[in-house]
This record gives structure tokens, C-alpha cells and sequence, in this order.
């Protein structure tokens, strides 16, 4: 789990350029549960199954109070292209300068094949009604990860 995400404490404040203009922060959700999910990158085969599956989910997460939130690096350009092609009902915040990321400890060092790069670590973090980290999943594996999420916010 990033060191700077501990249960209970205030989740790190952002205020983050989003899909089809205009901007969305925390301060704007609160009062709201939010799952707040970080994806590496638009319309790539585990961003987009995790999208689908977190957007055929979003009645459920209504019902249970809270909001759904994609941050990645990606533009917010490529982000609408992203929301159109798959239909997505909830924004998705660009961080291209990976403020928030670094803040939420999931912009980290990452290895394929041997080559070290900078990316995004797969991590959803819960927050509830208060701003407070509820609960933090890293290291993320797509398939049944909505699901779990979701459980876990009713439970919030």
C-alpha cells in the first residue's frame, strides 16, 4: 500500500482537469463515498476492462452513495475519446503532471522485460463522506475487482 495512504487519515486534496472540460476535485465530492480508481492508460485492453466493468456497476455504486472517479496521465483529449468509445457514465481526471499521482503514491517505478519506466501503479482507493482513505487496493487484478469494491463500499 503507498505510505501515504493510511486508513483513516485525510486523502490527499486535488483538484484535476476532466473529461469534456471543466475540472473535478475532492472537496467537490465530499459528502459522497468516492472510489477513486487509478488506470495506467486509456483504451488498453486492462484499462478498458476495468472501466467496463466499474461503469456497468454504477446504478449499484449509486445506490450504495458513492461516486466513481478514473485518474490516469492520459489527456483530457484522449480521455474523451476513451469515455465515447465505451460509453462511460462517470469522468475521468487527467493528471498529465502527475501531481496528484505522486500525492496518492501510485505514480512509481515500474519494470517490463528487463526496461525500468515511470507509470501507474493499478491502485482504487475508497474514500468516504469525510475525505478520510476508507480502504486501498494495489497492485490491482482486474477481473472480479468491481465487484470487490463494491462490496466494500456497501459495507462503508
Amino acid at each position: 500500500m503507498p505510505e501515504n495512504l493510511q486508513v483513516g487519515k485525510a486523502a490527499p486534496d486535488f483538484t484535476l482537469p476532466r473529461d469534456g472540460g471543466g475540472s473535478v476535485s475532492l472537496a467537490d465530492l465530499k459528502g459522497k463515498k468516492l472510489v477513486l480508481y487509478f488506470y495506467p492508460k486509456d483504451d488498453t485492453s486492462g484499462c478498458t476492462k476495468e472501466a467496463i466493468a466499474f461503469n456497468g456497476m454504477r446504478a449499484d455504486f449509486a445506490a450504495a452513495g458513492a461516486e466513481i472517479l478514473g485518474v490516469s496521465a492520459d489527456s483530457v483529449a484522449s480521455h474523451d475519446k476513451f469515455k465515447a468509445k465505451y460509453d462511460l457514465g462517470f469522468p475521468l481526471a487527467s493528471d498529465e503532471e502527475k501531481k496528484m499521482l505522486e500525492a496518492y503514491g501510485v505514480w512509481v517505478e515500474k519494470s517490463m522485460y528487463g526496461r525500468k519506466y515511470m507509470g501507474i501503479e493499478r491502485t482504487t482507493v475508497l474514500i468516504d463522506a469525510d475525505g478520510k482513505v476508507a480502504r486501498v487496493w494495489d497492485k490491482v487484478k482486474v477481473p472480479g475487482h468491481a465487484e470487490e469494491v463494491l462490496e466494500a463500499v456497501r459495507k462503508a
